[in-house]
């Protein structure tokens, strides 16, 4: 699924994100990650440092299913918030090149199966929602 203009621009414009994992026993871990959006396709890739130690890595190689949440507070008065959330799998990656230099060779690569926003686009308010 690729990422419509307005999403794409609010993604690039943040710059952190809460990623949920499932773990082999069921419970559920919700991590902040850096992240960046893989235009060509169509993803949301993590890195980090020593991130094929970390559980997130693990649960993935067990679990793909995924949750990542993208949003920021814009305003207190009058309350404004915006953001996105993405509901898909995702694959924990060995062996590629970094997205940033001192970032480890593991990556987890998101693909969205459903994107819901808020607040992203002042032209059409409201929450939105489409399947891949």
């Amino acid at each position: 699924m690729r990422f419509t203009e307005t999403e794409s621009d609010y993604l690039n414009s943040q710059p952190l994100a809460r990623l949920a994992t499932v773990a082999p026993d069921g419970t559920v871990q919700n991590s902040p990650v850096g992240f960046f959006v893989n235009t060509e396709l169509g993803t949301i890739d993590i890195g980090g440092f020593n991130l094929g130690r970390s559980k997130k890595y693990a649960n993935i190689l067990s679990n793909p299913m995924v949750g990542v949440v993208i949003d920021d507070l814009v305003s207190r008065d009058p309350w404004t918030v915006r953001g996105i959330e993405l509901r898909g799998t995702a694959q924990a990656l060995a062996d590629v090149d970094p997205p940033r230099p001192g970032m480890s060779r593991e990556l987890i690569r998101v693909t969205p199966r459903r994107i819901i926003s808020w607040g992203i686009d002042p032209d059409h308010p409201g929450h939105h929602a489409r399947n891949s």
